[in-house]
């Protein structure tokens, strides 16, 4: 397979994503100073589920949604489509500051949401192609195998009895990816088009009585109030649901690092390739490598794959319209190929980028601080598709004041810490990764534990 082949066009590079068959139209800017009993900043899915939420527990709550350009235009509209069960932070971490029992229940509420998004874009006729065929998981070196029994096992310490191994034989029988040396399958994960659930889950709280403005980017928020250069939107309580975008909010710069992640699509594969590879249970597929990849069998039988590419940018700068550089498509066309060679000459139709938010400590944060107000969630590590949902119903419950089960889950309130000024942000950043790269470089010899460089490398990011 190749970018760009004799007599074919080019991928189509940034326009957002290829989820978005064409850009929306966008909705009316904020058109001046309002008021509202909840201002929610950011129209991705933890901004429109908390809008969703907060309507259905009390119809008569003013909801404003502001967006700096359009409901999913950041990595609620770019995922790899995965609404898994993945808790978004260090399961064992989290346990030494909170407590096993409450880690336990952050597992279990995890796996529950992804029932949750499927049950909610059903009952709102949200048509985002989902399927619930859980993750395969592939290691194809002996290290990455090691690695990957060591997760099964984690898996079952948290309660995740389901996560199991697989042969090589027993991983071909779902999908042949190549050089395979060991596999686990959970099933606590759905595949869907992410910009079809973003999308369609504003319209439904547009038609529930929320107000969104787009092309309204808030530059600061303060207690009472979010601020554009429109007008500002006074409300009691303000949310903050920018996610990657974070950092470009006065004072939270250093707040959740803005880590990019980048994908390519093929063109719609022919029968003859899909009865090669299989993927008949449509699978999201990930492997164990350091740089690891993610993948999707699309709804129109495309392969969208995705990997970090160039992993961050100096000052928390963000991409332009999702354009990723020659260098980082190729990349991810040799790894496909390199997986499943069955796709060997196929076409890319389109390659992109986006950013995901790594708090310090590389966990989540849900809150509301009542003094003032001011409302949070995100951080998700490249894991939001699902806890957005369980972020939503658990802020939902905070602005409600309602003790539950999720306001007492282990990320509620919890303070992950801030990321080093520049330049040591980025220099940090950027060796980490490529250290990640020469440690699977090292495996790929033949060891049977994770390599040092990795090991050391894991220790000063503070990655799980």
């Amino acid at each position: 397979m190749t970018a760009t082949t004799a007599g074919r066009p080019a991928p189509v590079n940034g326009r957002v994503a290829h989820w978005f068959a064409e850009l929306p139209t966008s909705r009316p800017a904020l058109p001046g100073d309002r008021d509202a009993d909840v201002c929610v900043v950011g129209a991705g899915l933890t901004g429109l589920w908390t809008a969703y939420y907060l309507k259905h527990a009390d119809p008569g709550l003013r909801i404003t949604v502001l967006e700096a350009e359009f409901a999913g235009f950041g990595a609620s509209g770019r995922n790899g489509g995965w609404a898994s069960g993945l808790i978004p932070g260090a399961r064992d971490r989290m346990a030494r500051a909170y407590g096993r029992p409450a880690v336990l229940d952050w597992q279990r509420a995890m796996n529950e949401a992804v029932d949750e998004v499927i049950d909610v874009a059903a009952r709102e006729g949200i048509d985002a192609g989902i399927v619930k065929g859980g993750t395969l998981r592939v290691a194809r070196t002996p290290a990455q195998a090691t690695r990957l029994r060591h997760k099964v096992e984690q898996d079952h310490e948290w309660g995740v009895a389901d996560s199991v191994l697989l042969t090589p034989a027993e991983s071909a029988r779902r999908i042949r990816v190549d050089g395979v040396t060991a596999a686990a399958f959970t099933p606590h994960c759905a595949r869907l088009q992410p910009a079809a659930l973003v999308r369609g889950l504003a319209d439904t709280v547009e038609r529930l009585g929320v107000t969104i403005h787009e092309k309204s980017p808030v530059t600061a928020i303060e207690p009472g109030r979010a601020i554009t250069a429109h007008g500002s939107v006074r409300a009691p309580v303000v949310l903050r649901a920018t996610e990657g975008f974070t950092a470009s909010l006065k004072g939270l710069r250093r707040a959740w690092l803005p880590m990019n992640s980048s994908m390519i699509v093929t063109e719609p594969l022919p029968a003859r390739i899909w009865r090669e590879i299989g993927w008949e249970a449509r699978e999201t597929l990930g492997d164990t490598a350091h740089g690891h990849m993610y993948a999707q069998r699309t709804a129109d039988d495309r392969i969208a794959i995705g990997g970090r590419g160039v992993p961050y940018r100096f000052g928390s700068r963000t991409d332009h319209q999702g354009r990723v550089g020659e260098r980082t498509i190729g990349e991810l066309v040799r790894t496909l190929e390199r997986m499943l060679p069955q796709t060997a000459g196929a076409r890319v139709d389109h390659a992109w980028c986006g950013v995901l938010a790594v708090p310090r400590d590389w966990s989540a944060t849900v809150g509301l601080d009542r003094a003032t107000g001011l409302g949070w969630a995100g951080g998700y590590v490249g894991h939001g598709v699902t806890s957005t949902n369980l972020a939503a119903r658990t802020l939902t419950d905070l602005v409600l004041e309602r003790d539950t089960r999720l306001t007492r889950l282990p990320w509620t309130g919890h303070a992950p810490g801030t990321w080093e000024p520049e330049p040591f942000r980025w220099l940090g950043v950027r060796g980490l990764y490529a250290a990640y790269r020469l440690a699977d470089r090292h495996e790929a010899g033949g060891r049977v534990r994770t390599s040092p460089i990795a090991t050391i490398a894991d220790l000063i990011a503070r990655r799980p």
